[in-house]
């Protein structure tokens, strides 16, 4: 579940991958950016920036006052907490999950990989996904040999046909991004800069 992979913290590794910045700066980024996936916030933003700072996957880099605010800790990833990144999102790309919003989760931040382990872990999960299929086909097919009505296979026809689209889907991707279309770490990097560049805020939050 969502929950067991820490998507919260997954997704503070990824901005801070991208440059040092204090929370209430990683809650605008993330509420900007859509990245829906990240439940609870701004509760489970700080929880994950206080539990990745115990772990020393991110450490304290400096402190910045913005108008007459309290001053606000700005953190940075480390080189520890840059392989923990990597690791947890060729997880999430490699291997299919019921709970839809993982993936969501590892497509919104596949940019913070570098382009041949990206490619690796979709195919990954392009394979694990071939062998899915292949098994609901056998699956559907011995229910059907064995008279069975169609209507006590309707989930598993649901399943399949889910599972065949992201196939079709990764393939796609794979495709692009083999042809140079999608060159996108640059782009994601430069895309956030401007975020953070425009300033402003967006509301009201707890100073951290």
């Amino acid at each position: 579940m969502a929950q067991r992979h820490d998507l919260a913290g997954l997704t503070v590794l990824a901005l801070l991958s991208v440059r040092p910045s204090h929370p209430y700066e990683l809650h605008r980024l993330i509420v900007d950016t859509h990245k829906d996936y990240v439940a609870g916030l701004p509760r489970s933003l700080y929880h994950a920036v206080e539990r990745l700072a115990r772990e020393e996957l991110i450490v304290p880099a400096a402190t910045a006052r913005e108008g007459r605010r309290p001053e606000r800790t700005v953190y940075e990833i480390t080189g520890e907490g840059r392989q923990e990144l990597a690791t947890r999102l060729r997880r999430l790309l490699e291997r299919p999950d019921p709970d839809r919003r993982v993936l969501v989760a590892g497509i919104s931040l596949i940019g913070a990989l570098p382009v041949p382990e990206a490619r690796r872990a979709l195919r990954n999960r392009a394979a694990a996904l071939e062998a899915a299929v292949g098994g609901l086909d056998a699956h559907l097919a011995g229910m059907a040999d064995n008279g069975l009505p169609e209507v006590l296979a309707l989930e598993l026809d649901y399943q399949r046909a889910v599972q065949a689209a992201e196939l079709a889907w990764v393939r796609g991707v794979l495709e692009r991004l083999e042809s140079g279309a999608l060159d996108w770490p640059d782009t994601v990097k430069r895309s956030l800069m401007e975020r953070v560049s425009e300033g402003g805020d967006h509301g009201q939050e707890a100073d951290h």
